[in-house]
């Protein structure tokens, strides 16, 4: 059999002198940055590749661009200098499109241009309405063009730190997923404990505590939702207790000498004159996430009320580890009890209570005819006599008369009109009703007490009497059907005000606490 099997035979061939020709790897954003500004810095006066920017960003500002099709723009450093023609009447068309809120797609090129127009100072009359916009493009394009989130989580913070906008920080951080540098965390919570803890978010506290809540079954399956909602209301009633009873908040005490100083590059990666804010900020903080006793402290508050909600929703299990402390750890308890009834209450609908106007004039008329036919059926010559309305002449039967009073007034309801049909008509409020103590006792009483009793409405004071007198659970269901509510939406009012003034729960199981009975001994009834 005839073999027509070949050898296969191989070539060398060196390539080591231009290996490295074979590959283009795509150059870093800020290696090219740092390029570019480095050479087309100042020479003999021209302007720096980031200065000349500006200047034509200035340029192009207010031109508004007409309707043109989309073109295809990708740079890794975008500006209006390399761009084509199509492409730049493209992009000033799709601007005035999202300047007026409308966010068409297109490239991210296109997005950073404009992006750098607004943190050079461009575009925006006052830093808040430059933040807006920054924040409108972040949250309508992230979803189409995820790579943005990189940038603008370091690039806002940026911003905020630039123009001191420090309350805008938390909303980075919820925009961005809980993300910051830990030291501008650390500043942010420092802020909000000192100022309005209610502010403080599950997000932020996460990196506080000293376990991942994540990993939990009951985070996982629901139980994020109502941590988010009830974690913040619950850091916002330890500190206020905290406060009151040992004049003490959550935030841990320093010294002058542990607060740290950061300097922060601003801009990195964009197209930033550094001559416009600087080319860095510095900033301030302690380091509050390094405080051993503020993280366990945090966390067994975290750990108690994720256990009692767990109880609350019929969750089988509880988290095992340190407890808190039982004083504070009763004092969320009670708070969540009664925070929890008052959310399951609101669910049922309540009844729609409406007045037929038409009806209720109706009526108002009948009964002024009867009181009137009555008042002259004693002496109806002496009526007729002394009971002139604005000297209109009365000869003949009530019915004239009563016209007669109808005519002269613009309400349609005469001055001498039984006193309850004109209370139906008017909705008049309550007669005001103030909490208060005999002289002696109030004397004694202290400041946050006697401002309790001033942010009371007169709904609540009635409610304190009812819980006070013989038969609260009768007076409670009565008073609550005559204002439309349910006595637990009564009581929860009042620990509401209790917790900003006392700084405590003031009622736990429809009653006045044991601890603070006494104070309520010698109140006016």
């Amino acid at each position: 059999m005839k073999d027509d099997s070949r050898q296969l035979e191989f070539m060398e061939i060196d390539l080591s002198e231009k290996a490295e020709a074979a590959a283009v790897p795509v150059p870093d954003r800020s290696t090219i940055a740092q390029s570019a500004h480095n050479t087309m810095q100042h020479r003999g006066g021209v302007l720096s590749s980031e200065a000349s920017f500006v200047e034509e960003a200035k340029r192009w500002a207010d031109v508004e661009g007409e309707v043109s099709p989309w073109i295809p723009f990708m740079s890794y450093w975008p500006t209006y200098g390399v761009m084509s023609e199509a492409q730049r009447k493209w992009y000033l068309y799709w601007r005035k499109e999202v300047r007026q809120g409308r966010y068409p797609d297109t490239d991210l090129s296109y997005l950073f241009v404009h992006i750098y127009e607004l943190i050079n100072g461009i575009g925006w009359q006052n830093s808040q309405e430059g933040y807006d916009q920054l924040k409108q493009l972040w949250v309508n394009y992230r979803e189409r063009l995820p790579q943005l989130n990189i940038y603008m989580q370091e690039w806002m913070v940026d911003y905020v730190l630039v123009h001191e906008m420090e309350r805008s920080l938390s909303e980075i951080m919820d925009l961005s997923g809980g993300y910051l540098p830990a030291e501008m965390l650390d500043m942010e919570l420092q802020r909000i404990l000192q100022n309005k803890v209610s502010e403080i978010s599950l997000n932020m506290l996460q990196r506080y505590y000293d376990y991942d809540i994540t990993l939990s079954k009951f985070y996982r399956d629901g139980g994020k939702e109502v941590m988010e909602q009830y974690i913040p209301r619950v850091m916002a009633l330890v500190q206020s207790y905290l406060e009151r009873t040992r004049q003490v908040g959550l935030l841990p005490e320093f010294q002058p000498n542990e607060e740290r100083t950061v300097e922060r590059v601003l801009f990195r990666k964009a197209v930033y004159d550094d001559s416009i804010y600087g080319r860095s900020v510095s900033f301030r903080y302690m380091p509050v996430g390094e405080q051993a006793e503020f993280v366990q402290m945090v966390t067994r508050i975290y750990r108690c009320t994720e256990n009692k909600l767990r109880e609350l929703l019929g969750f089988r299990g509880r988290l095992r580890g340190q407890t808190l402390e039982p004083e504070l750890a009763n004092l969320i308890e009670r708070y969540l009890d009664k925070a929890y009834a008052v959310e399951q209450a609101e669910t049922v609908e309540q009844p729609m209570i409406r007045i037929d106007t038409e009806k209720l004039a109706s009526l108002q008329l009948e009964s002024e005819y009867v009181r009137l036919a009555l008042t002259i059926e004693e002496n109806y010559v002496s009526e007729v006599k002394d009971d002139e309305v604005n000297n209109a002449d009365i000869t003949s039967n009530p019915v004239d008369a009563l016209h007669a009073r109808d005519e002269s007034t613009t309400t349609g309801v005469s001055m001498d009109t039984d006193p309850s049909i004109v209370e139906i008509a008017t909705s008049a409020p309550p007669g005001l009703i103030s909490l208060q103590w005999d002289e002696i006792a109030e004397a004694d009483l202290d400041a946050e007490w006697l401002l309790f009793a001033k942010e009371l409405s007169p709904q609540q004071v009635q409610a304190i009497h009812a819980l006070l007198g013989e038969n609260p659970d009768t007076e409670l269901i009565r008073l609550a059907e005559q204002y439309g509510t349910m006595p637990a939406l009564l009581l929860d009012e009042i620990n509401d005000v209790a917790m900003e003034t006392i700084g405590d729960l003031l009622i736990d199981g429809d009653r006045i606490v044991p601890d603070y009975i006494d104070v309520f001994e010698h109140v006016k009834r």
